[in-house]
């Protein structure tokens, strides 16, 4: 049975990390899972991608080359309030306390379990 509801079969997520086997994995579970998923080696991708489609949530890596994920989150902030869940191997409190200062919705540490991150998206999407 799909964690997520099938209601939500049509939402849109940005994935943003530079590990491309992850980018990979989470498009494919995801899409597996009824969402339509983008995907964005760094901050400059997803900028771009940002200005040419509508997102529902962007999951998005902290620990990036360039500009890193708690400083694209300030950036998205500024113009939209599109739901960001924040994925780090830094799974401090500091860390995730930055994160959520920065404007993120949610933070999961790496590792994690796809169905926690299933039910996180799930919640922030409803919630959205």
């Amino acid at each position: 049975m799909n964690a997520i509801n099938p209601e939500h079969h049509q939402d849109h997520i940005l994935v943003v990390d530079d590990d491309r086997r992850l980018r990979d994995l989470l498009q494919r579970y995801l899409i597996e899972h009824n969402f339509t998923v983008s995907t964005a080696a760094d901050a400059l991708q997803a900028k771009n991608l940002f200005k040419k489609n509508s997102f529902d949530l962007i999951i998005l890596d902290v620990m990036m080359p360039g500009e890193n994920g708690f400083d694209l989150t300030k950036t998205f902030r500024k113009n939209s309030d599109v739901p960001i869940l924040l994925l780090s191997a830094r799974g401090d409190t500091e860390a995730r306390i930055v994160g959520l200062e920065a404007g993120a919705d949610d933070y999961l540490s790496k590792p994690f379990e796809p169905l926690e991150l299933l039910l996180r998206i799930q919640s922030i999407i409803k919630r959205s």
